[in-house]
Parts: C-alpha cells; sequence; structure tokens
C-alpha cells in the first residue's frame, strides 16, 4: 500500500476520531457545549482539505503534520492532572472516551511519522 494511501485513511480515521471525542467532551462536561466549539470547525475543514487535495504536497504535509499533532495531543491533554479514572471510568459512554483517546494518540503519532516521511521525501527529491 502507498505511504500517501495510508497517511489519507489515518487522517481521515483521526478527522473522525476527533469529531466524536468533541461530542463525548460536550456530553461529559469537559467542554461548555456552546459557540466556542464552533472553532473546531474550520481546523478541521482545513485539515480535510490537506488530506484529500493537497496530499503529495508540501503543505499538505506541513498541515496534515499539525493535525497529527493535534490528535497525538488530545491523550496528553485529558491524562493531565485528574486523568478520567475514578467515578468517571464508571460511568455510561466512559469506555468509548477512553478508547477514542488512546486511538486519537495512536493515529497521530502514526501520521506524524507519515508526514515527516512525506515531507522528507520531498527534501530529497524522491519519488512518492
Amino acid at each position: 500500500m502507498k505511504q500517501n494511501l495510508i497517511l489519507t485513511i489515518a487522517s481521515l480515521l483521526s478527522i473522525l476520531l476527533l469529531t466524536c471525542h468533541l461530542a463525548d467532551d460536550i456530553v461529559h462536561g469537559f467542554e461548555k457545549g456552546g459557540l466556542s466549539n464552533l472553532n473546531a470547525v474550520p481546523v478541521l475543514v482545513v485539515w480535510l482539505y490537506a488530506t484529500l487535495f493537497l496530499s503529495e504536497r508540501r503543505w499538505g504535509y506541513v498541515i496534515l503534520l499539525v493535525g497529527s499533532l493535534l490528535a497525538a495531543g488530545m491523550p496528553v491533554i485529558h491524562l493531565m492532572g485528574k486523568g478520567v479514572g475514578g467515578d468517571f471510568a464508571k460511568s455510561s459512554g466512559a469506555f468509548f472516551f477512553i478508547w477514542t483517546l488512546l486511538a486519537l494518540g495512536v493515529l497521530g503519532l502514526f501520521s506524524f511519522i507519515l508526514s515527516v516521511r512525506g515531507l522528507w521525501s520531498l527534501r530529497r527529491g524522491q519519488p512518492r
């Protein structure tokens, strides 16, 4: 399978999981459900555009690199401080919330590696 196809699939999955995670944040009270949550929409649209239309281009790789860091940072942000254990872990929907965090971390790091490799191949002038 081509590296860029794998990066596209990983980025699309990350976008999907990030939207599920944001919805879960609102449902569980980690985020207030308000207009401020709509700030994520333009960010996700740029990430989606880069994934689908800027693949194999320098700006596409840069945007995917930033998006992958965003995805990889979700578990770090939530697991700092109190974390998500205790009473929350016993609540309804906690399994999906925590699984989404872990999946975002894995996909984010994986996409980061593929984005760096893509940028590196452009720098070296190798065929993609």
